[in-house]
């Protein structure tokens, strides 16, 4: 990616900020120095399994720990897919299985360390992560916001609108929308945007992803306007990540407008594949002036 934004004919500002895949093999001292050079900026924990493109991911928690603490020494913040893999666990219930068997025990032996609990979906998460008094901070997705599970079976097998962690029952969603829409600054924006060709989503064992990331802060706003909280809108998508890494804010502004914006029904990539985005075909009553 840092060689891509290095090639562009175009000025761009947009920095970004590098995650590691941890495995159960990570080295510390590959860590610690990629940390310190600048080449990283956090590590992303997947259980083994848990999601698209994780099967190199950590199969036991015990497997990273001495990682762990090395993470909490130099400060350097731990990103998780929060849902366990066993498979006697219903998959509506991954992620609240996770936070009791794993994140409880993680926060309390790694007081000093910053998580953040990525793409939440439940009640469950949304109450853990309060109660821990802005020492643990949550993204949450634009998906999650405006579908619940029925989405997925809305008439038929809908494979666009399934992902992981899965969309989960109506009152989890409104929980969410609550929580992003709170203005409290344990809650930020992070898309999860997943973009997959219809060949890979459309078959009999398609991939999980959601792709939102090209309508993402219209996705947003309509939800924030929806709740009456477009006053909290610029703490969640702007500033709260933001002051939980200790980074500071863009000066930069992007103006939303009022206006009709018809989501495309598809989009073809550059070797002719197509990409089926979220929401497709459906109008939004905002638009992004780039």
């Amino acid at each position: 990616m840092l060689e891509a934004l290095g090639d562009l004919k175009i000025k761009s500002n947009f920095e970004p900020l590098m995650t590691l895949y941890l495995t159960d093999d990570t080295d510390i001292k590959d860590l610690r120095e990629g940390y310190k050079n600048g080449a990283l900026f956090g590590c992303k924990l997947y259980p083994a399994n848990s999601t698209t493109n994780s099967s190199k991911g950590v199969t036991n928690i015990s497997n990273i720990l001495p990682v762990v603490e090395e993470m909490q020494s130099i400060g350097m913040p731990l990103l998780i897919h929060g849902e366990v893999t066993d498979p006697d666990v219903d998959i509506f219930d991954k992620e609240a299985v996770f936070i009791e068997n794993v994140l409880v025990g993680l926060v309390k032996d790694f007081p000093s360390l910053k998580i953040v609990l990525e793409h939440i979906t439940t009640s469950e998460a949304v109450e853990f992560v309060k109660s821990q008094n802005g020492k643990l901070g949550a993204t949450i997705t634009p998906h999650h916001l405006i579908i619940d599970r029925n989405a997925i079976f809305d008439g038929g097998i809908r494979p666009h609108n399934y992902c992981l962690p899965i969309a989960k029952r109506r009152e989890n969603r409104e929980k969410l929308r609550e929580a992003a829409t709170s203005g409290k600054s344990c809650f930020f924006g992070g898309t999860d945007s997943a973009p997959h060709t219809i060949t890979m989503k459309e078959t009999s064992c398609g991939c999980a992803g959601i792709f939102s990331a090209m309508s993402a802060l219209e996705l947003y706003l309509q939800v924030f306007e929806e709740e009456g909280a477009i006053n909290n809108f610029e703490k969640f998508m702007s500033i709260n990540g933001c002051q939980f890494y200790g980074l500071e804010t863009n000066s930069e502004t992007i103006d939303l407008v009022k206006q009709t914006n018809k989501i495309p029904e598809m989009l073809e990539i550059r070797d002719g594949s197509r990409v089926h985005p979220f929401l497709a075909g459906e109008k939004l009553n905002w638009k992004a002036e780039v």
